[in-house]
């Protein structure tokens, strides 16, 4: 694939990633809770994962966690997003490679570790308070709940990526 082509795939996946970030921020969740969001923009991401490779899943990852955080949640968002992001794509990056781990599994890890990052920047930000912890619970099974459905609209998409178009 020539260059120029690479880079304007990037735009428009990084393009999505941010507007499927935007409108997840317009949706009504039905718990309360800080932290639980459903992750629509993981879907741009695990389907550059797994048709792109792992360099190119991980910038369009970074690109969304940086332009979100500007246009949506503020500076110390920025630091929640970016730690969950790193995590759950360190995580995600050996499993999308396993033949023993489908695209719905790799989503699930995804979405725990995530919240795994969010917990992590929360108890440094927050202290060793009691209220991290009681959220780590929820956050286990969101991440679990949303994990499942981002990993089976991933598998949806990714049937029907031609993947000779974007390798």
């Amino acid at each position: 694939m020539s260059k120029s082509r690479k880079v304007a795939y990037y735009g428009i996946l990084s393009a999505l990633a941010i507007l499927m970030g935007y409108v997840e921020t317009m949706i009504p969740m039905p718990v309360p809770i800080p932290g639980v969001k459903i992750g629509l923009s993981n879907i741009v991401v695990l389907l550059a994962l797994y048709v792109m490779g792992s360099k190119d899943g991980f910038a369009i990852s970074v690109v969304r966690v940086a332009v979100s955080a500007l246009l949506f949640k503020g500076f110390a968002g920025f630091w929640y997003s970016l730690a969950g992001a790193a995590l759950s794509y360190i995580v995600m990056m050996p499993l999308s490679k396993s033949k023993k781990v489908s695209i719905i599994g790799t989503s699930v890890a995804g979405g725990v570790f995530h919240n795994i990052g969010q917990i992590i920047v929360a108890w440094f930000v927050l202290g060793r308070g009691v209220v991290v912890l009681y959220l780590i619970p929820v956050l286990m099974v969101s991440g679990i709940v949303t994990g499942i459905g981002i990993g089976l609209v991933s598998k949806y998409c990714i049937v029907y990526t031609d993947r000779h178009i974007i390798k």
